[in-house]
Order: structure tokens, then sequence, then C-alpha cells
């Protein structure tokens, strides 16, 4: 038995690197698919969004970089597809600064790839990137158009079709800003309280804390929290579209989930591990004392 202890102790830390590297890799090849309990923030978000009506405009607003891709990507590429699912026209637009716009225009490319249906300028639109978001968003309640004279690709927005009959944040129906730092408050506290525009917020994790304040005092319609959030998105998303939602299993579209996978593995082997190295530990201590009291 001592010998064993001594053997799990110094187990070489590689061998360990190797198991969470396979943790990691095998649910995201191979999903497992592992229960999901959504929560209420982001089933109020879902609703707020199932309930609107096709030619709705909802602006999704990509306010994160390249790090916090993993967990805000999925976010908005749910979001679009349940938009996209019932015709609400979306208005795409990047207010941060390092790669906001690049990864915009990957989730476009993604998702509306699963829609060739939908036109763009009829039924979506990329307005590209702007600098200073509060000032952005303060001219947006009075004039989108003054903010953004023309889309992405250097088109008038008086050219685009969709665009024609929307002036201001007033005529939309909600914000959904998939943020880390401070620009997915400044759309509470500027946006929001300028022009009474309801907001929805995807944070990162580690984000979503500060955001229960505004939840609790009515100034979000809805919050998704991180990875779990997303994935409890794409879990609604499946449940109310289930033809689609057997899709986009079966493609593996669902990131998410397939993250949620991996981090409960993880957890797991964490756990098991941080169990199995106590034990060892007080195995020897016991058996040290033991033969000292020889």
């Amino acid at each position: 038995m001592a010998g064993f202890v001594d053997k799990l102790l110094n187990l070489d830390r590689r061998w360990l690197f190797l198991l969470v590297f396979i943790g990691v890799a095998v649910p995201i090849i191979l999903p497992i698919g592992l229960p999901v309990t959504t929560t209420g923030s982001t089933r109020s978000a879902f609703e707020y969004i199932e309930a609107l009506k096709p030619g709705d405009y909802v602006i999704i607003s990509f306010d994160y970089g390249p790090s916090s891709a993993p967990e805000n990507d999925p976010m908005a590429e749910g979001i679009m597809r349940q938009c996209f699912l019932k015709r609400i026209r979306v208005v795409i637009l990047a207010l941060y600064q390092l790669g906001g716009l690049q990864l915009a225009s990957n989730s476009i490319a993604k998702v509306s790839a699963e829609f060739p249906n939908l036109k763009y300028g009829e039924d979506y639109v990329n307005l590209g990137y702007k600098d200073g978001a509060a000032a952005v968003m303060k001219r947006m309640g009075d004039d989108i158009v003054g903010a953004f004279p023309a889309d992405v690709r250097g088109t008038p927005l008086a050219q685009i079709p969709m665009m024609k009959g929307l002036r201001s944040l007033r005529q939309v129906s909600v914000v959904v800003t998939v943020a880390t730092g401070l620009i997915g408050e400044y759309w509470i506290t500027q946006a929001h309280q300028q022009s009474g525009v309801p907001v929805i917020v995807g944070p990162t994790a580690v984000g979503a804390p500060k955001y229960y304040a505004y939840l609790n005092a009515g100034q979000l319609v809805g919050m998704l929290g991180g990875m779990k959030g997303a994935a409890e998105y794409e879990k609604l998303l499946a449940a109310r579209y289930p033809e689609l939602g057997r899709f986009y299993r079966s493609t593996r579209a669902f990131t998410a989930t397939k993250g949620m996978d991996a981090q409960t593995v993880i957890h797991f082997i964490i756990i098991l591990f941080i169990l199995i190295g106590n034990v060892a530990f007080m195995s020897r201590r016991a058996a040290q004392k033991k033969a000292a009291a020889r």
C-alpha cells in the first residue's frame, strides 16, 4: 500500500496534462450531451425575442474580443439563429475595437450560411465598427444614420431596404449586447436610459455577477451568463424548434453545449485528483506517524 501511495504522490505531471487534454478533446469531437438546467434570466431573454413579430428590429452588438470568443460567440450566434427563424430583421454592429468587427463578420458568415433564403440588406445588415461606444449609443438614440452613415460594405443606409424605415433606437425591439468590459453597461446606462430600448446582455461568466443588479432593477429583460448561459440558450432553441435542433446537433453547431460537456469533464477530473491526492497524502502521513510511534 505504501508503495502505491508513493507512486501516486510522485506521478509525473505530464500524465495529468495528457488526461486533461483528453478530457477536453473527446467531448468536443464526440459531444456527450450532458443535461443543462436553464436559469430564469436566460429563459427571459429567449422568451422576449420569441414574442417578437416578423419584421421587428433587433440589434446585436459585438462588444467583445477574441480572448472571450469561445464564451461569447455562441451567445450571438444562438440569438441570431432565433431571429432568422422568426424573420426578425437583425442589425449587426461592433463597438469593441480589438477584433469585434472580425468576430461579427465571422458569426454572420457562419449563421447566414444556414439560412440561404435570407438576403443581406433585407433580413440582416452589418453596420461595421464605430469607435467611442457611449457617444455612438447617444447618437443612435436620435439618429442611427448619423452614427453609421454606411454599412460595412460602404453602402449608404438610405440604399439598404431594411434600413429605410429605421431612424433611431426607439424603433428597435431590443438590443443584444454580447459584451466584455464596460460596453455592456453603457448600453444599459446610456442607450436604455436615453431611449428606453430594452437590453439583453451576454457577458462572460466572470463578468456576469455585476449585471444581476441591473437585472433585478428591471433595466435588463434577460441575461446569458457565460458559456453556461449560451448552452442554456441552445437548449431552449432546440426545444422550441425540434427539427432544427436535431440538425444543429448533428452538425455540431451548438458549440456552447459541447464546451459545457468539456468543462464538466475537466471539473470532474480536477475534483477526482484533488480527492486522490488528499487521500494519498493523509495515508502517507498516517504511515509516517505509525512508523515514528514504533
